[in-house]
């Protein structure tokens, strides 16, 4: 299947590494000029020499921090100017710190909230502009936690939740413009973040890395992690012109590990 990117201009948060970084790839390979963003300017710097180097679509980075207004409005007006337009929206952000509700104060609720959601409406809102002139896509990246919440993850159990609840409303809102809106939430993807975690809960049950990872094997139905670009192939489908009528909608790749129907 032609997948009708080869051309299209898209925009990718918090891509120098994970998810972000395996969705720029998958994109690049389809021909997409893509702009890369993150924190890290150094490591944008290395990733989009890596990308560039697969002679697919037309790799640039700006080095943006998404919990900072003027950071985005450059980002956004930054890439329309250099790729000449925003096709693709894909909405990512680092997850924010384990905990249980107890444990979390004001400011870890505020700085979740700017990170996790915040940013999406934000980069949202400066893109919109863009996508309006020919219609065009937006997938926001969230978590399994949209579907069933993940113990000792409280931040992100509330605020991926508010991702698939706005994304479900503007699916509406902007479908007059034939922009296409829809949620995708990664379960055990092979990432940093998940092995992260994976440390912080071995700590917590005094067992080892290698064990909690064993344990969440047991559970998923095709018995091992998935690996990024798994994940990515999935959010570009949903990106490109193979995707012309599912919007609003939320979807979880997991291996299958959630029963729930």
């Amino acid at each position: 299947m032609d997948l009708g990117l080869k051309g299209k201009k898209a925009l990718v948060m918090a891509s120098s590494q994970g998810l972000g970084k395996a969705v720029a790839e998958q994109l690049a390979i389809e021909g997409t000029d893509v702009m890369l963003a993150s924190r890290n300017e150094e490591r944008l710097k290395e990733v989009a020499e890596e990308l560039n180097r697969l002679r697919g679509g037309k790799v640039e980075y700006i080095k943006c921090d998404i919990t900072n207004l003027d950071d985005i409005q450059r980002t956004v007006k930054h890439t329309g100017e250099v790729l000449g337009g925003i096709d693709i929206l894909i909405n990512n952000a680092g997850g924010p710190p384990a905990g249980s509700f107890e444990s979390m104060k004001d400011e870890d609720w505020q700085q979740s909230f700017e990170l996790n959601l915040l940013s999406y409406i934000r980069v949202i809102r400066e893109a919109l502009p863009y996508l309006k002139e020919k219609g065009g896509k937006i997938i926001n990246i969230a978590s399994s936690s949209i579907r069933e919440p993940i113990p000792g993850l409280i931040l992100s159990n509330t605020f991926r939740l508010g991702i698939v609840g706005m994304s479900k409303t503007i699916a509406d809102e902007f479908a007059k413009y034939n922009i296409l809106i829809n949620t995708v939430g990664p379960g055990r993807i092979s990432t940093e973040r998940v092995h992260h975690l994976d440390e912080v809960e071995a700590k917590r049950q005094g067992v080892s890395p290698a064990e909690i990872k064993a344990r969440s094997e047991e559970s998923i139905p095709l018995g091992r992690e998935g690996r990024p670009e798994e994940f990515a192939k999935m959010v570009v489908f949903l990106a490109s012109e193979g995707n012309t009528y599912l919007t609003g909608s939320t979807l979880v790749i997991d291996g299958g590990k959630l029963r729930s129907i």
